[in-house]
């Protein structure tokens, strides 16, 4: 490192789409970021996502004084010094961006939650969907699958529809079984595609207990904003886009690495006074 002073951890967030890593410094500069699609296995993901952050941010991973994980695969960190909740992470990793007190939205690939995040960036309460309408990324990556379109496209398809067609937000299996059906019956890919959109606002308007001022992060709010202008529409609130959205649990658990040697410095201090 340039600065012997400077204080650098990494946090992975291992989501069920993507694999995301961030290198940040004790100041909360963030110098490196990497995004990886998942396959095959987790911990090969994580390794590559880990490399290519540290790289970007012109740091080894020897510079790292401790390296945090959450998400669905926490486990799958090789060398993780800690692992925390993905809510909590996103949560924390928000407040780093924004400074108050939110109603935080995490729209990733799995299950969407609704978190209310109070002023020093702690998560208060939780709510989820329902167990069977998880899984909304890979539902809109089905979707663009079966429209012929690339995933980052769904929207630009869906604004040319005049309406949706009914897509139903209670259950992942029966919205994607309706896709097909919605197809064979005549329905246009616009329709279907817009359909998809309302799908996943209406879940989200489902779980319930929004508090303004009301922020989302996640991966499908990173390459599905037309999500957010539904779910704006729909709720008639002002739904505002964190930062690098799809990075926030990453940030969130690099942030909670680095307070972690702190911590432990700390009780150390304490156990030595006589």
């Amino acid at each position: 490192m340039a600065d012997t002073d400077l204080r650098v951890a990494a946090g992975v967030d291992v989501g069920t789409e993507c694999v995301k890593a961030v290198v940040v410094t004790d100041q909360g500069r963030v110098l490196g970021r990497a995004v990886v699609p998942t396959r095959g296995y987790f911990q090969a993901c994580v390794v590559e996502a880990t490399a290519a952050a540290l790289d970007d941010a012109q740091q080894r991973e020897g510079d790292l004084v401790s390296l945090g994980a959450t998400g669905f695969g926490a486990d799958c960190v090789p060398g993780a010094t800690c692992t925390a909740t993905d809510t909590a992470c996103h949560a924390l990793g928000a407040f780093h961006h924004l400074g108050h007190a939110m109603t935080l939205i995490d729209l990733g690939g799995r299950d969407p939650h609704v978190i209310k995040v109070d002023g020093q960036g702690r998560r208060l309460d939780t709510r989820s969907v329902r167990r069977c309408a998880v899984g909304a990324g890979s539902f809109l990556m089905f979707a663009a699958r079966h429209l012929d379109v690339s995933p980052t496209r769904l929207e630009d398809l869906a604004a040319a529809a005049a309406r949706p067609v009914p897509v139903s937000s209670y259950c992942s299996v029966f919205s994607t079984t309706e896709i097909l059906q919605q197809l064979r019956r005549g329905a246009t890919r616009e329709e279907v595609a817009l359909g998809c959109i309302h799908s996943i606002a209406e879940r989200i308007l489902e779980i319930g207990g929004f508090e303004d001022p009301v922020m989302v992060c996640g991966g499908v709010a990173e390459y599905f904003p037309a999500v957010l202008r539904t779910l704006q529409s729909l709720s008639g609130r002002t739904v505002q886009l964190v930062p690098e959205p799809i990075l926030t649990g990453a940030l969130g658990a690099a942030l909670t690495a680095l307070r972690q040697p702190l911590e432990l410095e700390h009780s150390s201090a304490l156990a030595a006074k006589p």
